[in-house]
């Protein structure tokens, strides 16, 4: 063969390799951009900090995936979520029965971390945690207990000398998974509140001023004397605020932490409805912290995108198992292994197009 006829073929080889080589890197990038997905989710400040961690890290595992969450309070996720607006919603407080029937489709609960509900309140001169019992706080709420010397108050701090200073009792004021769990618990051990007002995300609260999120009411116990309010545990211990300690089902009193979630959580781990929803307020237990919640997300059974569902369903595995070793470093409780194989069980039942 001539010399140059040789170099010729050969150089065609080099170049057919080469365009190989090229569409192959071209296809794959194809297939990762292909593979971008964004998930949208929203609902409760109580998960927001953990669902932040979570998808952050999960991120970084799985570069093609990206959320957005919309911490907007419990109301606005389970809205958001009817409406297809997001692909998960997340939420303080299950569904009740008549939300489940309004829902589009079955609504799938799954629990995601633990934490509880903490009194904040202020109080100048006043050094040591003050202690209050559910009634006490039910009667503050109600508007019947109003100054901080009231003896309601002062039985409960003996040696204590409290002000007599006008109580203020802040809320939230938009839907708020962390007022259901509030008001769930005051449901369970003041049976006048629970005639007057009841549980929900939303109240008609009878005293007191509202402020948005966890930071507004917040924000109204710093600026005003005398205030109290109720705020997740993750948010007074990262932004360093003193809570009370409460007394419990067993007559204990005990703050909030850890291991008095996890406490809580016993009980309901141990008997755990097939659908998740489950409330571990007031819970029995010397070591049980009262107003103790588990938190949900909640996608539908029947999702509309195969794609977009797969990827909520990888998600929600990873969250379920590799997540829960961030729960401590952001003060919730990870979930007792137990509900986790109920619910990766539970995963088997999401059905994609």
């Amino acid at each position: 063969m001539c010399p140059a006829k040789e170099v010729k073929e050969e150089m065609h080889k080099k170049l057919a390799v080469i365009f190989i080589v090229a569409l192959g890197v071209a296809t794959a990038c194809c297939g990762q951009a292909r593979a971008q997905m964004l998930i949208n989710a929203a609902g409760s400040t109580f998960g927001y900090p953990i669902y932040s961690k979570w998808f952050q890290e999960y991120a970084k595992a799985n570069p093609g995936d990206h959320f957005n969450y919309q911490s907007i309070g419990s109301g606005g996720g389970i809205k958001m979520l009817f409406d297809h607006t997001v692909a998960m919603g997340a939420s303080d407080a299950p569904l009740t029965d008549e939300q489940q029937s309004r829902a589009p489709s079955k609504v799938l609960h799954f629990p995601s971390v633990m934490g509880a509900v903490v009194v904040i309140y202020n109080l100048q001169g006043i050094n040591q945690k003050i202690r209050l019992t559910g009634p006490v706080l039910a009667d503050i709420y109600l508007g019947k207990v109003t100054k901080w010397n009231d003896p309601e108050i002062a039985g409960l701090n003996p040696g204590l000398k409290l002000p007599a200073e006008d109580i203020v009792a802040c809320h939230r004021s938009e839907g708020s998974g962390t007022t259901y769990i509030f008001a769930d618990y005051l449901s369970k051990v003041s049976p006048e509140w629970a005639a007057q007002v009841g549980k929900g995300t939303a109240l008609k609260w009878p005293a007191g001023l509202g402020g948005k999120g966890s930071e507004g009411v917040t924000a109204l116990v710093q600026q005003t004397p005398g205030a109290i309010a109720y705020v997740e545990l993750t948010y007074a211990l990262a932004n360093k605020i003193t809570f009370a300690e409460m007394r419990n089902h067993d007559g204990k009193w005990i703050g909030a932490s850890l291991k008095s979630v996890t406490a809580a959580a016993a009980g309901a781990a141990a008997n755990m409805p097939a659908d998740f929803r489950v409330s571990i307020t007031d819970a029995p237990g010397a070591g049980a912290y009262p107003i103790s919640s588990f938190t949900w997300l909640l996608i539908y059974q029947h999702q509309s995108d195969k794609a977009g569902g797969a990827q909520v369903i990888k998600f929600l595995q990873w969250a379920l198992t590799d997540g829960q070793r961030y729960a401590a470093q952001l003060y919730y409780a990870p979930l007792p292994e137990t509900v986790v194989k109920m619910e990766l069980k539970q995963l088997q039942q999401v059905q994609l197009p």
